[in-house]
Formats: C-alpha cells, structure tokens, sequence
C-alpha cells in the first residue's frame, strides 16, 4: 500500500474566510479570505458605510482613489488596511465592534460588487 502524503504548512494561518475589525483601529482579511478572493490582486480598498444598518462595505481596486485605503499585504497572513479616519468619522469605536464577521457580497450601484459586514456591539471592556 503506498500513501499520498502531503506535508502540512499552514501552520498559525488564519484558516477563515472572515473578514476581522481590530481594536487597534484595521480591518483584517484572514488567509483564507485573501486567497479564496484573490485580495492579492489589488493594491487599494475603498469604504462604504450604512450607518441605520451598521454595516461596512469594503470594494477592492487597484484605481488609486484619494479616499482608498491601501492595502497592506503580509507575508503569510493575508492583508489588513489601517481605518482609524474611517471609524472615526463615522462614530465606530473598535473596542466595542472588534471581532470577527460573516461578509456577503452585494452590487453596489456605479461601483461594482462590494463585501458587506453588519457590525454587532461587542463588550465595553
């Protein structure tokens, strides 16, 4: 009998397909997101923000955008972009919204397909 082995590598990879809002003011896209929605293919993310549904709309590009956030890839991790302007206009505070969510894609009219999450108040510690 011969075995197919394949050695593990992922190691202390994120593997969900999450999208992640940090305390320390970064939205987060785990390994998983970022390969399975080729994140590394674009440089820019705008932001778009439904304040009666709480809910973030992110739209990847590669269109240098005065209001983009750029996209810092990671090694092994995936990317992040830094958003304490953007949480800061709109009254987000990370510590209570921190955590991890569900996305859905939706179509944004003149814009193109985004990923939508609901923010969800976490504790105040």
């Amino acid at each position: 009998m011969e075995y197919q082995f394949k050695k593990f590598e992922k190691k202390n990879i994120r593997l969900e397909n999450r999208i992640t809002l940090t305390k320390s003011n970064s939205i987060g896209f785990p390994q998983k997101f970022y390969q399975d929605n080729g994140i590394k293919n674009f440089k820019y993310a705008v932001l778009y923000w439904d304040e009666k549904k709480k809910a973030i709309g992110i739209h990847f590009t590669n269109e240098e955008d005065k209001d983009g956030f750029k996209i810092i890839h990671g090694q092994k991790y995936g990317a992040q972009i830094v958003v304490r302007s953007f949480l800061k206009e709109n009254n987000i505070n990370p510590k209570i919204y921190h955590g991890r969510y569900e996305w859905r894609k939706y179509n944004l009219e003149g814009v193109g397909e985004i990923f939508v999450i609901k923010l969800k108040e976490r504790s105040k510690k």
